[in-house]
């Protein structure tokens, strides 16, 4: 699929790049953000007749989108989460809760602006990248915890996170366990095969 782009999109191109992209790329995010248009006839004259609004409006969306950059630097968003001992969640912070959290302080993000390809899966403080525009971009830290007061403490520097080593000498244990349960059969197996020739021999001598 070619298309025009309406900004700059990463090193794909910039505004008014007439690029080939896949058609997968180009349905489910190019064109339903805004961020290009199908590059035909009628959209390129389409284009040059609007480019100069068109920059304009990438512009204006530029420094709105500096402006919330400049509110977010060193904030700090909590998330809740029920974990194990070793910080490991029974669930997920995914790229809207992210969003959502942020919406709660008073700033307006997109959840397509949270770069985060995996959902946070462990307590701590996770640096997360806000993609507001093309050309501008800013830091959150996300402090994912199992309460307030965990937190708090993950705030000041504490890892909260306790490796169990329980759990590790039961699980070596036990991988033990079954090595000799296995080896055991395989004795018993080879007995029993040894077993069954001397009786094989046995009865050709009768």
């Amino acid at each position: 699929m070619k298309v025009i782009l309406l900004e700059r999109v990463g090193r794909l191109g910039s505004l008014g790049d007439e690029v080939t992209v896949k058609n997968g790329f180009g349905r489910n995010y190019l064109l339903p953000q805004g961020k290009a248009i199908r590059a035909n006839e009628a959209n390129r004259a389409r284009f040059e007749k609007e480019r100069a609004a068109i920059e304009k409006r990438n512009e204006e969306r530029k420094n709105e989108a500096a402006g919330i950059a400049a509110g977010l630097n060193g904030v700090s968003i909590v998330m809740i989460r029920q974990a194990s001992e070793a910080g490991t969640l029974y669930g997920s912070v995914s790229s809207r809760d992210i969003a959502d959290g942020l919406g709660d302080k008073g700033f307006s993000v997109s959840r397509t602006a949270v770069d985060l390809p995996l959902p946070i899966k462990t307590v701590g403080i996770h640096e997360i990248a806000l993609n507001l525009h093309a050309d501008v971009a800013v830091s959150v830290n996300v402090n994912v915890a199992r309460s307030e007061s965990e937190a708090e403490r993950q705030e000041a520097g504490e890892d909260m996170t306790v490796f169990d080593f329980d759990d590790q000498d039961t699980a070596a244990e036990e991988e033990i366990d079954a090595t000799e349960e296995a080896e055991d059969d395989a004795e018993d197996i080879t007995s029993e095969e040894a077993d069954a020739e001397v009786s094989e021999e046995d009865a050709d001598k009768a």
